[in-house]
């Protein structure tokens, strides 16, 4: 909600830009199918977990725009579907502004290669039209005049799609004079000032997750003389930036932020030690540049450094051309040639941390077994290297947990194709995960006691206070993420083992305590009735669980939520 605001101001008549949410809705299916993919999830898992996030960006951020998918949603491609469009969006969540298809979305319609929902582009057209998809990334609906022509749609209701065009447009200050729109005083200079490369580093040092530390962390300058750092991410500008991205203007790579704060007193050598992966990449945008040197070449130069040095720090993962749009991943798993690489590096006997780069979760239970340290910076920022090896030498404290559950392999998981939520997240997945959604290490230690709720009864539309201390008792300064959840208890129907409901950072000095409170309206405790055909939260008991992981609950607390 905060990003969205973020991108949209605070004008009370104008936007500063235009937020768009998207893939709206269940998007999309495997990479290759998802110009004719059929998502068909349980009702209860499209309530629960495929639209939340899209009703609250619009009831809360507010959002401007949103984006319908490629995919079709139970047989009804989502550019076409007046139940997401109209009924969901406009009726029940009020949403005010436009709506727009993805690229080449309304051809997807008609195309025999796709959904093949109706026959042609004039019908095609005039059904996204008509279902409220106001406009079309593309050429598509250059057939709406023909459309009009052969009577499948009226002027009055195109111009209906082309008032929410305008009202962007509007809101967006186009037709105003300059002096009237208060962002128009903005300029170049403007941008990528200090203080927005100040505020990137902070965000990298709060996303960092510290997945394992045996202790070698953090690094002692004055104990190491010489450290290898290896690996195909290392030196990469595309990993910090992820996709979708402008260019940084001083881009700070792991390789240059460990070289910039390892002091004059340590030496750092840099290997590549292999690329990204030996698979070949299909994918959108620039291509990896061409591998010139051969791997048993890459390798030994690896090797070599490693032998030399006290350290070693393996910089890997994968970058968005593995993961990026055109190209989905086949397999959570590193890919094989970096886990080669890894195994070798651990052979020679040196002290070896990994930091991993990658947007999602990637499975690592070789590292987790035998590693002593993994480091996770996702895609960083421009910032990203600095605050990477800020961590990896203690000059920050790590304080990211993990938003996703990290599993073991994939065939810990279904199929990509099944849209049901049964063994998926941490709120349903029945296995043993790598890393619980939540996780994340510190260099200090945080107690969590003295847990109470204001009180144990709330109505069905009330607030519960939950209330406890959080008390550092560690060597470091540092922050944590108290993080709430709920359960129910002997609910009429199935639910989750366990989900989020709330969540605070908390700053603490060495020894510091603070008596935390956190908010939970009980409509965050909702679920999908399928009989009453609305959300409903059930009046029973509940445990409020507080704890510093989804596997790390320190706090239990009965509740129990009364009938209206």
């Amino acid at each position: 909600m905060e990003f969205i605001k973020g991108l949209q101001g605070d004008d009370p008549n104008y936007m500063l830009a235009m937020a768009c949410a998207k893939h709206y809705a269940v998007h999309s299916g495997p990479e290759a199918d998802r110009h004719r993919f059929n998502a068909v999830p349980t009702e209860r898992d499209l309530y629960e977990t495929y639209l939340p996030q899209f009703e609250r960006a619009v009831r809360e951020g507010k959002v401007g725009g949103v984006m319908g998918s490629y995919n079709a949603v139970n047989g009804v491609p989502a550019c076409a579907s007046s139940f997401l469009l109209g009924d969901l969006l406009r009726k029940q969540w009020g949403f005010d502004g436009y709506i727009v298809s993805d690229c080449d979305a309304i051809h997807d319609i008609w195309g025999k290669q796709q959904h093949h929902y109706v026959n042609t582009p004039e019908e095609a057209a005039a059904a996204a039209v008509k279902a409220g998809c106001n406009l079309c990334c593309g050429g598509d609906y250059n057939a709406l005049v023909r459309a009009a022509q052969k009577g499948l749609i009226t002027e009055k209701e195109i111009d209906q799609a082309l008032y929410y065009t305008l009202w962007t447009r509007f809101r967006l200050g186009m037709f105003d004079p300059a002096e009237k729109v208060p962002y128009s005083t903005i300029t170049i200079k403007d941008n990528d000032t200090p203080e927005h490369r100040q505020l990137a580093l902070q965000i990298a040092r709060e996303s960092l997750v510290l997945l394992k530390n045996d202790g070698i962390l953090p690094l002692n300058r004055a104990k190491i003389k010489r450290i290898a750092v290896v690996g195909p991410n290392a030196a990469s500008v595309g990993m910090l930036q992820g996709n979708y991205n402008g260019s940084a203007s001083h881009p700070v790579t792991v390789l240059n932020g460990i070289r910039d704060l390892a002091g004059t007193n340590i030496n750092v050598t840099y290997a590549q030690g292999c690329p990204l992966t030996t698979e070949p990449i299909r994918g959108f945008g620039r291509q990896p540049s061409p591998q010139t040197r051969p791997l048993p070449e890459l390798q030994a130069e690896a090797i070599s450094n490693v032998l030399a040095a006290d350290i070693v720090i393996y910089v890997g993962g994968i970058t968005p051309q593995l993961e990026g749009e055109m190209h989905d991943r086949t397999s959570i798993e590193l890919p094989q040639v970096q886990e080669d690489l890894v195994r070798a590096l651990h052979a020679t006997g040196k002290p070896l941390i990994m930091v991993n780069g990658s947007g999602s979760a990637i499975a690592l239970p070789w590292e987790a077994k035998h590693l002593p340290a993994i480091l996770q910076v996702w895609y960083p920022g421009e910032e990203g290297g600095r605050a990477a090896a800020e961590v990896l030498f203690g000059d920050i404290n790590p304080s990211g947990h993990l938003p996703v559950t990290f599993y073991r392999a994939t065939a810990d998981l279904p199929s990509f194709t099944d849209y049901s939520m049964s063994n998926r997240t941490y709120r349903y997945f029945s296995g043993n995960p790598l890393y619980a959604f939540g996780h994340g290490l510190s260099y200090t230690k945080f107690d969590y006691k003295s847990g109470k709720l204001e009180s144990k009864k709330i109505a069905a539309n009330g607030t519960a206070k939950v209330t406890f201390t959080m008390k550092n008792t560690g060597k470091r300064d540092g922050d944590d993420v108290a993080q709430v959840y709920y359960r129910h208890v002997n609910s009429r129907v199935p639910q989750p083992k366990l989900a989020l409901c709330g969540f605070a950072r908390e700053h603490l000095k060495r020894g510091e305590s603070n008596q935390i409170t956190i908010e939970v309206p009980a409509e965050r405790l909702r679920y999908w009735d399928t009989q009453k055909k609305q959300y409903v939260v059930e009046p029973g008991d509940y445990e409020i669980l507080v704890g510093a992981a989804s596997d790390d609950i320190r706090l239990k607390l009965s509740m129990t939520i009364t009938a209206q």
